[in-house]
């Protein structure tokens, strides 16, 4: 793709609650399979992300528990932190916004914008809870569009017609934590200049050909309207202080400082293994690219917001290389929603199916690439119980019980081909490149839209040739047909990697291929590997029990018990 190195990030969850499973596949996990994916091809990769534990959410709750907000978020960090890995999520640095290195380079940063006259004062009408006895920062004020009369619009923006918007005109705006009428106060706050960049940007979003239609759309649209000064300081204690002159007690917007935090994570990353300056490798240098992988809803943040800091900042950072942002992924038909119980956790989720690799590849069939998709355990079962283990696992398993009855477990040579086996040739290569076409444009359920059409492929290569009966009458035909199948597995290994980890990896060691010297690459040498011994083979995957559908309720629910007792309170 024209670099030879990448930052690959995922949107910093927010550390008052454990991640769901739309924001697994929206962020998280999509970032991590794209980061697979690009060392597979041989790239310099490093993956970031952190908990985003500022602002006011976690200030008021911890005001309401009697602790410093701090408290909280060590243990909710510490918790989250653990979950990711147990979902195989690969971070070089998972941090966090109480790092030491995020808030020097956010204050540097914001004071580089200072100084460089992309800051201004001005007083500001906002939102205050007398109930709460705080400002509300306007995405924790509610109320009703005044535009197109949805009744759950934010202060900030309204997710059903997109329009911008500020507290004051919502219409029976309401406090997010009480409910409560707001009062309207003046304040003293610094705002970041967007529209002295507004022309910039457009010129970098029109000219971006690998953005996805979705984001450059949404993104020169709201343009269009016009950018506006945004106040990036805030009247919250829980946060990193503001460095301007005379900002006393306001501390930093926590979207503009999180969104920095994919810079000062790398520095840090670097910074602890004693190289510091390598980091400028990723974010200054022309052969560097950037990805980042969030919700449909942040994109104003990524594609304008993001680069319009880094532009002002008077430094040559690289400006977004590739932003994917996915629909929503509902469940069953609902929203999400931890106050109605409507959705599954992360944590909850290894509990009812422990193997990770499950609910990767099933996230990845469900991911909402090009409108929003929904959840459903039926899907889930077919999934797990038709594409990955009938399509996939099966036809793995038949290709290597056959090399292994009929060769002594070695590999034959092809000597001779006929049509249907230079098609069969030629889908594998075929198949393989058009899977890396998916993976660069971080099409990722298109992706795996490719590996099961080259199974299924296989399946009905090896129900047409039937090499267990030709081996006694051709054994040339015999030989070539599972020489193929070989190399048609190896390269759905190859496919698999990224999404389902450990399952991969049992395959390549039945394989007997060093799992660290893998590439990926569709040349025909991929076509003329030397002869090889596997391993006995087992099956990779198994299905679901018959009764899995019927039960699920009652699992979900001893499940939620269990999972509430090791949550930390502040996750509960």
């Amino acid at each position: 793709m024209g670099f030879t190195r990448w930052v690959v990030t995922s949107a910093w969850p927010y550390i008052n609650t454990v991640p769901h499973l739309g924001n697994m596949i929206g962020s998280i996990l999509s970032a991590d399979i794209f980061a697979r994916y690009l060392r597979l091809r041989g790239y310099e990769v490093i993956l970031v992300s952190g908990s985003d534990e500022h602002g006011t959410v976690i200030e008021v709750e911890a005001r309401r528990k009697g602790v410093e907000p701090q408290e909280l978020t060590n243990e909710a960090h510490k918790y989250i932190s653990k979950l990711f890995c147990d979902w195989h999520i690969s971070f070089d640095n998972y941090t966090r916004t109480e790092s030491e290195v995020h808030k020097e380079f956010v204050s540097n940063l914001m004071m580089k914008l200072y100084e460089r006259g992309f800051i201004d004062i001005k007083e500001q009408v906002m939102p205050y809870c007398d109930t709460d006895k705080i400002y509300l920062p306007d995405r924790f004020v509610f109320g009703t569009c005044p535009y197109c009369g949805y009744e759950d619009a934010r202060g900030d923006q309204c997710d059903n017609c997109g329009k911008l918007l500020s507290p004051e005109e919502l219409i029976s705006p309401r406090c997010v934590f009480c409910l409560s009428k707001p009062t309207f106060k003046t304040t003293k706050h610094w705002f970041f200049r967007l529209d002295r960049v507004e022309d910039v940007i457009k010129d970098w979003l029109d000219g971006h050909e690998l953005l996805d239609d979705n984001v450059k759309n949404y993104s020169i649209s709201w343009i269009k309207t016009g950018l506006k000064p945004r106040s990036v300081t805030r009247d919250n204690k829980w946060g990193i202080k503001a460095p301007f002159p005379d900002a006393g007690d306001k501390t930093i917007y926590v979207w503009f400082e999180a969104l920095l935090g994919y810079v000062s994570a790398t520095i840090e990353f670097f910074r602890r293994l004693g190289c510091e300056d390598r980091w400028r490798d990723y974010w200054l240098s022309d052969e560097s690219g950037t990805a980042y992988f969030i919700g449909k809803d942040n994109i104003p943040f990524h594609a304008i917001i993001l680069p319009a800091m880094l532009l002002a900042s008077g430094e040559r950072y690289n400006l977004p290389t590739v932003i994917s942002a996915t629909e929503y992924l509902m469940f069953e038909g609902q929203k999400f929603s931890k106050s109605r119980r409507v959705g599954v956790w992360i944590d909850e989720a290894l509990e009812i199916v422990p193997d990770p690799d499950y609910w990767r590849f099933a996230l990845v069939r469900m991911r909402p690439e090009g409108r929003d998709t929904s959840f459903s355990w039926a899907e889930f079962v077919r999934i797990i119980n038709n594409e990955l283990n009938d399509d996939v696992g099966n036809y793995i398993h038949r290709v290597l019980t056959l090399i292994n009855k009929l060769y002594g477990e070695v590999v034959p040579t092809a000597s001779k081909y006929s049509k249907i086996d230079y098609e069969f040739k030629d889908k594998i290569t075929s198949s393989l490149r058009k899977y890396c076409e998916c993976m660069d444009a971080a099409k990722i359920k298109a992706a795996s839209d490719v590996i099961l059409e080259l199974a299924r492929a296989g399946n009905q290569y090896l129900n047409v040739k039937e090499p267990w009966a030709k081996v006694k009458s051709d054994i040339d035909d015999a030989s070539t047909t599972l020489y193929l199948g070989y190399i048609s597995v190896y390269v759905l290994g190859l496919m698999l990697l990224p999404i389902t980890p450990n399952s991969a990896a049992n395959l390549f060691r039945m394989l007997n291929l060093n799992i660290g010297e893998l590439k990926i690459s569709y040349d025909e040498a991929l076509l003329q590997m030397t002869q090889r011994r596997i391993r006995r083979p087992e099956p990779l995957f198994k299905k679901l029990s018959v009764d899995f559908l019927q039960n699920i309720d009652s699992i979900i629910d001893n499940v939620r018990r269990k999972v509430q007792l090791k949550r930390p309170e502040v996750l509960r």
